[in-house]
């Protein structure tokens, strides 16, 4: 089994920076692909940004490109989404995920991926 554990949301003003993380616990070596998706109230989850195992793929959906990184340390089992220039428009639950078959690809899709933890709270104020 695997567990995913997301920190470091909260609330920021528009404008603002916040650095969320995913602590991957459990038989880690079985996650490949991982990626971050997001969910605001009323809206259907959306694909945020994804990363290939190495760390040398990386896609991001293009509400948030040239503001976020998707980044992740093998070593400590842990990967990052660091968001920049936040807009309220990015409030929302954010969610990691893993891919346990080893995608080729990226996946840009929720079926793409095998584990998810529980979410952490965004809000960005205006």
């Amino acid at each position: 089994q695997v567990q995913l554990v997301e920190s470091g949301g909260g609330l920021v003003q528009a404008g603002g920076s916040l650095r969320l993380s995913c602590a991957a616990s459990g038989r880690t070596f079985n996650i490949y692909n991982m990626g971050w998706f997001r969910q605001a109230p009323g809206k259907e989850p959306e694909f945020v940004a994804g990363i290939s195992w190495s760390g040398s793929n990386t896609y991001y959906a293009d509400s948030v490109k040239g503001r976020f990184t998707i980044s992740r340390d093998n070593a400590k089992n842990t990967a990052y989404l660091q968001m920049n220039s936040l807009k309220p428009e990015d409030t929302a639950v954010y969610y990691c995920a893993g891919d346990g078959r080893g995608g080729l690809r990226v996946g840009t899709q929720k079926e793409a991926y095998d584990y998810w933890g529980q979410g952490t709270q965004v809000t960005v104020s205006s």
